[in-house]
């Protein structure tokens, strides 16, 4: 964090199109990336590293930095280092850098960094790199489907250090087959290289050469898991796969034990003193990390509503080993039965946690809401506060709406009922703010002794989630507001509307139903809304549901605020959970700048914002994975058996189905469809048999039968009944 304002340094090159902002950003500031391309385009050839540098004036010192700054740029794919070591532009070779991303089939493809359309890569072309690497890519033509078709020119970065897999031993050759299965090929290892590994266990390969075109990649083990079904396996399969840190370091191990067990009177000290006010926390049953604490009263017409959150920053001081880790992470992991936290237990569960009956340190969003919703006033503050009751939904939900309160929500009713009409009256605001509302169902497993799915069970959403959630919502409306109105850089929770195709696609489905999304070329939230509401009693509720969520883009975190399309905000951040999520962490320290008239820089809020989004989908593809594997082993023993089901997808190979009351989904091959050729409908989300006319589409209500159930690749496989 810097206090006041430090002088700019001007800009050492003045034909630098972005000098100021280099300026601006650094103390000794280096020619920007944008420059540095530019130049290297003027000289039309490949140009030595050491001749760059000259050619920039750069002084000693600079050197290194500078070098630093090209290696990141080499890496990223803007810049392109020849066998001679000499650096060019690789537009000059009509090159195109990207990363890869494979099929389990062999076959893989180029996404470009820049966009577009990505570039076919056959399984010959596959045999030199693996899922995830960075690459430069020439076009060759096009496929026989008419997509670009490339050749990989170079590999500028390799993602796969390490695979988690299965040991295999066949004709005295030891090798190893990737969980991963978009890494198709087989890792061998070298004599000896298998250890105390024996056939059949699972195991993490280390790489000690590469894939070429010529040769298959070579490992050895360097980590015996056990065997493949052992408790707890799949998510050590997981974590490792999606190279996910799952260990402190010893620093940041040290840090947190060097902090108190509880609260001290100087963490205190100069901090409002709410612990008399009797904030509460409402959460599930199996919650351990404590990140909220509420408290809603009358004011006038309108209410007050205190919305008190876990003082992370206080603990985690910013480029400490704490936040190193943290940074890393990005955010807590939750598997079922186990938790990747974000920060050490002493943090997360204790001295973090706002338990109740003990002091703790807290951010406070004070805000005055009138009758209607609208947030009139708000104030942040650093305070210490005492929970004054752990609270769990089904305990508010049964005191507030069925008439029974127990022996810890009776003595709270009061404020409990202010807390419902607060939640009723931003309820409201979001009606008439025209916020997408969509209804999904969520499911838990439930685990026997041993550790596997006894069952899956809907989770039961009632008000007293939704009352939290417009709290917390009102919150983080509240930090972004307070950040940007002030000038201060954030990492914003953004949301942007459909693309144009997408939106195109959209607008011919519902023509078939007879249906119209308004808004023309630019609908919003409240048009979704309204759709919504239109079709909220038709038997095909569910299908013109799933289009239209399917037709919006993911949320991202970004510093460049585009608004939040899904809850209708014109800006919105992350504020309300710094114990499990980093970017509400580095919001609490931009608005702790902002209170005390200094800036917060975490460096580099861009390449932050594109991190902490990636964390984030790590984290949901990990979790799905694990489930995806518990859901096979739960159904393995029920091969041979009959479900109805509903299509929860519709793909060019065959249907997903989800089973009804299982909450499982599997496969139905194109193959097992019928003896037809069916013809795939991506518009129209259907599946159509040429000859017979009979279709297959999103939604439709079928009879399946389980015809297999694979572990190794946690698939379920289904047959029409």
């Amino acid at each position: 964090m810097k206090g006041g304002k430090t002088p700019k340094a001007r800009p050492r090159w003045p034909h630098d199109p972005f000098g100021e902002r280099e300026a601006q950003r650094y103390e000794s500031p280096l020619p920007s990336r944008e420059y540095i391309r530019a130049v290297l385009e003027e000289e039309a050839v490949p140009v030595d590293e050491r001749r760059l540098a000259k050619l920039f004036g750069l002084a000693p010192h600079e050197i290194e930095p500078f070098s630093r700054r090209l290696g990141a740029m080499e890496r990223e794919g803007t810049l392109l280092r020849n066998r001679k070591g000499a650096l060019l532009v690789p537009d000059k070779l009509d090159l195109v850098a990207g990363r890869v991303s494979a099929h389990p089939d062999g076959y893989g493809f180029v996404v470009p960094d820049a966009g577009g359309a990505d570039f076919y890569l056959s399984a010959n072309e596959m045999r030199g790199v693996l899922h995830g690497d960075r690459v430069m890519v020439r076009q060759t033509g096009l496929d026989r489907r008419g997509r670009p078709e490339g050749t990989v020119v170079e590999v500028t970065e390799r993602a796969q250090k390490r695979i988690v897999g299965r040991v295999h031993r066949e004709r005295g050759l030891w090798f190893v087959a990737a969980s991963d299965r978009r890494i198709s090929a087989d890792i061998l290892l070298e004599p000896g290289g298998h250890g105390r590994a024996t056939p059949g266990q699972i195991v993490t390969a280390e790489l000690v050469s590469q894939p070429t075109k010529h040769s298959a990649p070579i490992g050895r083990v360097v980590e015996v898991l056990g065997e493949h079904d052992d408790p707890g396996m799949e998510i050590e399969i997981a974590l490792r796969k999606h190279a996910m840190p799952f260990e402190f370091s010893a620093e940041a191990r040290r840090a947190a034990a060097r902090l108190p067990e509880e609260v001290r009177d100087k963490d205190a000290k100069g901090r409002a003193d709410l612990r008399a006010l009797p904030l509460v926390t409402i959460d599930g049953e199996t919650a351990k990390d404590f990140d909220d604490a509420v408290y809603c009263e009358r004011d006038g017409r309108g209410y007050r509503l205190v919305v008190a959150i876990a003082d992370v920053s206080h603990y985690v001081a910013s480029g400490g080993p704490l936040d190193a880790d943290a940074r890393e992470r990005g955010n807590s992991v939750y598997f079922p039965r186990r938790v990747i936290p974000m920060l050490p237990e002493k943090l997360s569960n204790g001295l973090c946690s706002l338990n109740p009956d003990v002091d703790r340190l807290a951010m406070v969003c004070d805000m005055a809401i009138s009758q209607k919703g609208e947030i009139k006033a708000y104030r942040f503050y650093a305070a210490a506060i005492r929970s004054h009751a752990r609270l769990t939904y089904t305990q508010v939900a049964a005191a507030l709406y069925e008439g029974k309160p127990d022996a810890a929500t009776g003595p709270l009713l009061g404020r409990l009922e202010a807390l419902d009409q607060v939640f009723r009256a931003l309820l409201q605001a979001r009606g008439k703010r025209g916020a997408i509302d969509f209804e999904t169902v969520e499911t838990r497993l439930i685990f026997d002794e041993r550790g596997k799915i006894e069952r899956i069970v809907p989770v039961e959403r009632n008000d007293a989630h939704r009352l939290i959630e417009e709290c917390m919502l009102a919150a983080n409306v509240s930090a972004s507001d307070f950040l940007q109105s002030r000038g201060h850089k954030a990492l914003y929770r953004i949301h942007e509307g459909p693309k144009p195709e997408k939106l195109a696609a959209l607008r011919e489905f519902l023509k078939g139903f007879g249906l119209q999304l308004g808004g023309g070329d630019d609908p919003q939230a409240r048009d979704y809304a309204k759709l919504l509401d239109a079709i909220r009693g038709r038997p095909d509720r569910q299908l013109l549901q799933t289009v239209l969520l399917r037709s919006l883009q993911q949320a991202v975190y970004s510093p460049d605020n585009v608004g939040h399309f899904g809850l209708a905000y014109e800006h919105y951040t992350h504020f309300t959970s710094p114990i499990r999520r980093y970017p509400d962490l580095v919001v609490h320290r931009a608005i702790k700048a902002v209170l005390a008239g200094a800036t917060y820089d975490p460096g580099g809020w861009s390449e932050l914002g594109l991190h902490c989004s990636m964390t984030e989908r790590r984290a949901d593809e990990a979790s799905r994975d694990v489930e995806s594997w518990l859901k096979c082993y739960y159904m393995q023993d029920q091969v041979g058996e009959e479900f109805a089901g509903t299509v929860s997808a519709v793909t060019s190979f065959g249907i997903f189905v989800g089973l009804d009351g299982v909450y499982v989904e599997g496969l139905v091959h194109i193959s097992e469809l019928g003896t037809d050729y069916f013809q795939y409908d991506a518009a129209r989300h259907q599946i159509r048999g040429e000859r017979t006319g009979k279709s297959y589409r999103l939604a439709d209500r079928v009879r399946v039968r389980i015809a297999r159930v694979d572990l190794e690749t946690s698939r379920i496989d289904f047959v029409l009944a």
